[in-house]
This record gives structure tokens, C-alpha cells and sequence, in this order.
């Protein structure tokens, strides 16, 4: 009698079961469970996307490693990800609690980084969209930055105590960034970094460049000159920024010189001047401050990256060449002279 009473039992069940299914109610039941726990009406079209195109992760999928690095906004761990090895980005709650647009400007960085499909431009792995205790942006693992392959960890050295990478690599790298910086900048809108720096680029085991950190980024019109504030950092800001005048895509060439110039030297930017962060941008506006060039004792074929340096971080935004003429030229002196082939 129990027998059959059990056997009933599982009966009605799979009958409950299946009128559930029949009308959608498990549907909503696994899409409650899915919903983060505080409701931003920001976030909502980007978690709709996100659920739409696969990358939506809930906080319990990942399982969160060591700090591997810090910002003013975050911490940077390592993790894994359905057996991938992945970087977490987990937004401070102070971010949050602190900032009345923290939210949009999540969700903005998030957004931006999904639609990026470059090999030279790191890869959103997914997200957790539930701040301000889950704001997390998971991203391919790499262990290395541009900054730390050409200086080595820690601080600034005031001297080099490393050989410098091959000549031949540093050109690479130069090339690999300016490409990844044309494909951001030729989009519809284009998207302007605002705060490249050899610390926001990230290397894989093969050296190739991955450009990072889009929580600066914004889209722009084309001809649309409508930015301002100050953003970024200051060694590599460009003086329109610094002085909060609007500015467009040329921002980035100008830190690209930079960039560009410390390749070329292994020196870090100003490190010859003792000045502070602020001094410096006080100087570059100025007195048109710009870091030691490498000597053109070194051959003629330096003096056309020179040329090319001086271009990218001209005073006047409107001279300075373009991510596709610098790509171009680029290409063009490591055929040239280097013999690699493109």
C-alpha cells in the first residue's frame, strides 16, 4: 500500500512537473534565481545583452584567487572561470557607495569592452552585474604589462638594472599597440582610450599586446571635439586634457609618443626631473615638457622614429597623424630596415 502510494506521489509530481514546463513557470523560476540580488535599472539592458550573447556569470561560477593587482576603483584578481584561467576585475563597494554614477559608469566600461573583437585588445571572458558587492568584469588571464616587461616589477627605477628587450621586439609591441589603438579609433562611433599607458597593456606568452582598462573609455562622433575634464594620467596626458579643453581621438596619439618614445629609450617618462605627477603636466602645458628622445647617434633610421615621436605628441592636436598612418609607417620602417615581414 506505501509502494503505491509513493508510486502515486511521483505521479502527481511529474504531472506538476510538467504543466510547470508546459506554461513557462520554470523558465521564470531559473531566470529569478539568475537575477542579481539589487536591481539597478542602469544595468538592465546590459544584463539583458549579456544574457542574450552568453556572457552573463553569476558570482558563485567563479572561483576568486590571489590579488594580483590594485587600483583606485578595484582590485585585480586571479581566478578560474568553467577551467579557465581568468582575470577578475571586482569593483570596490566604497566605489559605489561613493560615486552617484558608479553604476553607469560600470555598466559603461562593461559595454564597451564586450563589443571589442580585436586580437590586440583584451577579451571580455564575462561579467557579474550585481553591485555594489558583485561588479565584477572577467577577462582573459595575463601575467605580464608592457610596463613590467620593459622595466621590470615595482616602482620606477631611476636607472635601468635590465638589459633591454631586443630592438627588433620593442618595434613589434610599438606596431601591435597602434593597431589595436586604429581598429578602437576607425569604429562608428569611435572609441577614444583616454588613458593608455604601458600599465594598461598587457602582454601574452607570445609578447603580443592586449590594450586594457576601458573605464575611461568613451565613444565619440565623427568631427565631434566634445570631451573635457581631465582624465587619464598625467606622464602621458595630452596638454589639450590637462588644460580640461575639449579634445577628440588625438588624445591617445599623444600618449602613443610617449609610449612609442619610451620603447625606444627603456627610460621611463621625465624620470630624469624629479618632478611629481602634477609638476609635470604644469610643465608639459607650460613650457611644452616632453620626455629625453633617444640620440640620433644612433643611426639614421632613429631619426625617423624620432620624426614620428615628435609628430604624436605635437602641441596641436590637429598635427598629429593618425593610428592608420602610424600603423602604416610603422610597418613600413620594420620592412625596411628590420627585414620583418608584415
Amino acid at each position: 500500500m506505501y509502494k503505491k502510494r509513493m508510486e502515486r506521489t511521483q505521479d502527481y509530481l511529474r504531472y506538476c512537473l510538467q504543466v510547470a514546463q508546459q506554461n513557462g513557470i520554470m523558465d521564470l523560476i531559473v531566470d529569478f534565481n539568475a537575477q542579481p540580488s539589487h536591481h539597478h535599472p542602469n544595468l538592465d539592458p546590459i544584463i539583458h545583452q549579456a544574457k542574450i550573447n552568453g556572457w552573463y556569470i553569476h558570482p558563485n561560477e567563479i572561483e576568486v584567487g590571489e590579488k594580483i593587482g590594485q587600483g583606485s576603483t578595484a582590485d585585480i584578481h586571479r581566478g578560474t572561470w568553467r577551467e579557465f584561467d581568468v582575470a577578475v576585475k571586482c569593483m570596490s563597494g566604497e566605489f559605489f557607495r561613493a560615486n552617484a554614477n558608479g553604476v553607469l559608469f560600470f555598466a559603461q566600461e562593461v559595454e564597451t569592452l564586450s563589443k571589442q573583437r580585436h586580437r590586440f585588445v583584451l577579451r571580455l571572458m564575462g561579467a557579474c552585474l550585481d553591485p555594489p558587492n558583485h561588479a565584477w568584469v572577467v577577462t582573459e588571464y595575463l601575467s605580464s604589462t608592457l610596463k613590467e616587461w620593459l622595466h621590470g616589477p615595482g616602482k620606477r627605477p631611476k636607472h635601468r638594472t635590465l638589459p633591454l628587450p631586443p630592438f627588433q621586439d620593442r618595434l613589434k609591441r610599438a606596431l601591435e599597440i597602434a593597431q589595436a589603438m586604429q581598429y578602437l579609433h576607425e569604429q562608428k562611433p569611435k572609441l577614444i582610450h583616454r588613458d593608455l599607458k604601458p600599465s594598461n597593456i598587457f602582454l601574452d606568452d607570445a609578447l603580443h599586446v592586449r590594450v586594457a582598462d576601458f573605464g575611461h573609455a568613451r565613444f565619440l562622433a565623427d568631427d565631434e571635439m566634445a570631451l573635457t575634464g581631465e582624465t587619464g594620467t598625467y606622464v602621458y596626458m595630452a596638454p589639450e586634457v590637462i588644460r580640461c579643453e575639449p579634445y577628440n581621438e588625438k588624445c591617445d596619439v599623444y600618449s602613443f609618443g610617449v609610449i612609442l618614445n619610451e620603447l625606444l629609450t627603456g627610460k621611463c617618462p621625465y624620470i630624469e626631473t624629479q618632478f611629481g605627477p602634477a609638476k609635470i603636466a604644469m610643465e608639459v602645458v607650460e613650457r611644452e615638457l616632453r620626455p629625453v628622445l633617444p640620440s640620433r647617434e644612433d643611426g639614421e633610421e632613429v631619426g625617423e622614429l624620432i620624426e614620428l615621436i615628435c609628430l604624436c605628441w605635437d602641441g596641436n592636436p590637429s598635427n598629429r597623424p593618425s593610428f592608420a598612418t602610424i600603423s602604416s609607417s610603422l610597418k613600413s620602417y620594420a620592412k625596411r630596415v628590420l627585414q620583418i615581414p608584415y
